[in-house]
C-alpha cells in the first residue's frame, strides 16, 4: 500500500499536469460553423467568445430569425468542439488518481 506521502506528491504533480493541460486549453482557439459556413463563431477554449463572423448575403434585415438561428448553430458546434478536447485532455487524469 502507498504510504500517504507519496500520494500527496502524486496528486500535487496530477494537479500540476491538470493546470498546465488547462492553460493549454483556454490558449487554444475553436472554430464552429453553421450550415454552409454562413455564420463562424471563435472561441477559447476556457469557452470565452472572441468573436462571430457573417458571410454578408445571409445579413437580410427581413429574415433576422435566419440568421438567429445560423449563429446559434455555429456557437454550439463550437461549444461541442471545446466540450470533446477538454474531455479528451483532461479526461486521462481521472484515470490516473492514485486513490
Amino acid at each position: 500500500m502507498m504510504n500517504m506521502q507519496n500520494i500527496m506528491k502524486q496528486a500535487q504533480k496530477m494537479q500540476k499536469q491538470m493546470e498546465k493541460s488547462q492553460a493549454e486549453l483556454a490558449a487554444t482557439e475553436f472554430f464552429g460553423e453553421s450550415v454552409q459556413g454562413l455564420v463562424t463563431a471563435t472561441f477559447t477554449g476556457d469557452k470565452k467568445l472572441v468573436k462571430i463572423d457573417f458571410q454578408a448575403d445571409i445579413v437580410d434585415p427581413d429574415d433576422i430569425e435566419t440568421l438567429s438561428e445560423l449563429t446559434t448553430q455555429a456557437i454550439n458546434h463550437a461549444l461541442t468542439q471545446i466540450d470533446e478536447a477538454t474531455k479528451k485532455k483532461l479526461g486521462a487524469f481521472a484515470g490516473k488518481l492514485p486513490f
